[in-house]
């Protein structure tokens, strides 16, 4: 539907993003070490059953080869979202979390954002296998906790204005709530009409629902929703005024026209 490419977001709280860029490191050079550009197709298959999410290992009687269940089952929830299937699977997934992590970084501080972005990946797993209990195909991606991420965007910062690419060619700048609001709502549409298609819509909805009620409870205090200014208390307002109020209107000392104070 659309493809995001920039916000106008300063960061208010951190200098810069170092989990989101982080996060974004490790799934490009784990891609490279795992995936079917360098490695070998029987390795890449071992590497998808090892570290995917596997639903019939979790909810039913399959078990997988003593050499290849590298990790326990329950880590799955988490190392399947730092495999990708190819560059565009990566690609489209680490520039959602470059355009949007920043803020959601920024909002709830870097440990918690990372705690958010692991939990939203677990969510994803979870819901992916209550709809499909029994498979077999072991689930791969960040898309879950990408959509915790775009969740958390979208009640944070609904009215940013978002460079995004509209049916993949046409660049318009738009309030962030527009293409948000189509995004997860499609998400949703997808796991109602087909909750058994290879893109894992359920994951997708998991994540989203971790992310919306996550950001809610972990954002920084007095970190505020919907892009509402903080207002500050009046009485406030007066104690900061109050000293360039009683400045004396006689310069004293210094250079130029009207001096410094000593």
């Amino acid at each position: 539907m659309f493809i995001p490419l920039h916000d106008r977001n300063n960061l208010k709280h951190i200098r810069l993003q170092v989990v989101t860029i982080g996060l974004i490191l490790a799934n490009v050079v784990i891609f490279f070490l795992t995936g079917p550009l360098f490695v070998e197709a029987s390795t890449v298959n071992a590497d998808l059953l090892g570290f995917g999410y596997i639903p019939a290992l979790i909810f039913g009687d399959a078990t997988l080869a003593p050499g290849i269940a590298v990790v326990p089952e329950a880590a799955t929830h988490i190392t399947y979202a730092f495999l990708h299937a190819d560059l565009y699977h990566l690609g489209t997934n680490m520039l959602f979390l470059w355009v949007f992590g920043d803020n959601v970084e920024d909002a709830l501080g870097h440990v918690r954002f990372l705690i958010f972005y692991l939990a939203c990946a677990a969510a994803g797993a979870v819901v992916h296998g209550f709809v499909v209990p029994f498979s077999q195909a072991p689930l791969i991606g960040a898309s879950g906790a990408v959509s915790g991420v775009v969740a958390a965007y979208f009640l944070l910062h609904p009215k940013v204005r978002v460079w995004v690419l509209v049916l993949f060619r046409i660049p318009l700048p738009l309030p962030a709530f527009i293409p948000l609001a189509l995004w997860i709502a499609q998400q949703f549409y997808m796991l109602a009409v087909d909750p058994s298609a290879d893109v894992s819509w359920g994951a997708h909805v998991g994540g989203i629902l971790a992310g919306l009620l996550l950001v809610l409870i972990m954002r920084r205090k007095g970190v505020p929703l919907f892009d509402r200014v903080v207002v500050v208390p009046k009485a406030v307002r007066l104690v900061e005024t109050a000293p360039r109020e009683t400045l004396p209107s006689t310069p004293q000392g210094g250079t130029g026209p009207w001096g410094t104070r000593p």
